[in-house]
């Protein structure tokens, strides 16, 4: 076995950033600073007793009454002008809705940032970002692969107009343009796991936005805004949710640039559903608790699989994670064909654990050299590490890798464990 190390399973919480979050207000309530783990149960309801509330109402309107059609019509004209959320009541659901505005406070509080702004799904959130960008007409995208596969296509492919030019990150500064708008990572990436120095990346990008996909890692493992991206990104259909039962996308982002995603996501309707809102804020409250279990059993089976002669690769990331890459000797597809406690199935950060075979699923959309390059092989299995026992899971895997080899695999045939 190589001599990689994995963070300590048994310590594992200990390991993390418990960075407390600046004092501020809302709804007229200032809140002290606090530690993460209380903010992911308070943010974005530390109005409600004042209300004779304990549990957050969903708000299911879709339209509002309003009889001063002349202040209706100053709102409208102030958010077509700044983006900013209307002040009063509401007004319609696709300008703003008071269970998803909870969501997004909370979730700004946890990634550090002063707004976010949610979408129906992670690529509605990542296309919002993009046409901001285009409508001042900066359509350049600098990126780093490996992305998700879809977020892949969506840049190669130029559905938005954009135009993309894929480096390395020693490469990014070199790439920037008059026309560049954005600048892309992944940090833990999907599906390979691979971490980039993201203060590093910052400073290359220069005047240029940084938007960095925090999915895999959640605010609970790291915050890429206090590392010196403008843009936190989260498929929050993830770790967010936490249940796989609601789709969702956030950006977490100063409130200049969140008045301008909220215009588009107006223009274009993009909107979170009331409900998935409600969820989402739900799932934000056990956040930490997910992770780190989660995180625990994911370090564990790293271990073991690096171990496993019927394995020649395994990625897992040095700030820890729920997430596991590895590649197989054998055929991946009959590991895939021989789990029955672990789910095989697209997506990831539920509470149960999934695995899937990235060139066949996630990121099949991506031209296969492409992918190669950016190291997702053809015998890379991603694995989505739940809260079940270690020990059943292990041995679900063990059963799904087949029998061991009887003799040692060929010289060169093993490749380093790298915890990347």
């Amino acid at each position: 076995m190589s001599s990689a190390s994995y963070p300590d399973a048994g310590t594992a919480s200990a390991s993390y950033p418990d960075a407390r979050t600046a004092s501020t207000s809302h709804d007229g309530i200032r809140t002290a600073s606090r530690a993460l783990a209380t903010e992911a149960v308070h943010a974005g309801r530390d109005d409600l007793a004042r209300q004779g509330l304990h549990a957050p109402p969903i708000d299911l309107s879709t339209t509002y009454p309003s009889y001063d059609s002349r202040g209706e019509a100053a709102r409208i004209d102030a958010f077509a002008t700044t983006g900013a959320e209307p002040d009063g009541p509401p007004v319609y659901a696709r300008l703003g809705n008071p269970t998803v505005a909870r969501f997004e406070t909370a979730l700004a509080r946890l990634e550090g940032t002063e707004s976010a702004v949610a979408f129906a799904s992670g690529m509605a959130a990542l296309s919002a970002v993009l046409l901001v960008r285009a409508s001042m007409g900066l359509r350049h995208v600098v990126a780093v692969r490996p992305l998700y596969g879809c977020s892949d296509h969506l840049l190669t492919a130029g559905l938005l107009g954009s135009e993309v030019t894929w480096v390395d990150p020693a490469g990014i500064a070199d790439a920037l343009r008059p026309d560049t708008g954005l600048v892309l990572v992944e940090s833990p990436a999907n599906p390979t796991l691979a971490e980039l120095d993201l203060r590093a990346v910052a400073h290359a990008c220069g005047s240029v936005p940084l938007l960095a996909d925090n999915t895999f890692a959640t605010p609970v493992l790291q915050r890429p805004a206090e590392q010196g991206a403008r843009l936190v990104l989260h498929s929050a259909t993830k770790y967010l949710g936490g249940h796989g039962d609601v789709m969702a996308g956030v950006v977490a982002c100063d409130e200049e640039f969140a008045g301008r995603l909220r215009q588009v996501r107006f223009a274009t309707g993009g909107v979170l559903h009331p409900l998935a809102g409600y969820l989402l804020l739900r799932g934000l409250s056990t956040l930490p608790v997910r992770v780190r279990a989660a995180s625990a059993n994911a370090a564990e089976l790293a271990r073991r699989l690096a171990d496993d002669p019927r394995v020649t690769r395994v990625h897992y990331p040095r700030i820890g994670g729920a997430m596991v890459a590895f590649e197989v000797a054998g055929d991946p597809h009959e590991v895939i064909g021989g789990v029955r406690l672990v789910t095989p199935a697209v997506s990831l950060g539920s509470v149960d654990t999934l695995i899937q075979h990235p060139a066949s699923i996630s990121h099949r959309i991506v031209d296969a050299d492409d992918r190669r390059g950016a190291g997702v092989s053809d015998r890379l299995l991603r694995l989505s590490v739940g809260l079940e026992d270690v020990e059943d899971l292990w041995a679900d895997l063990n059963r799904a890798l087949g029998q061991r080899a009887a003799l040692p695999l060929p010289a060169g045939t093993r490749e380093p464990v790298s915890s990347v």
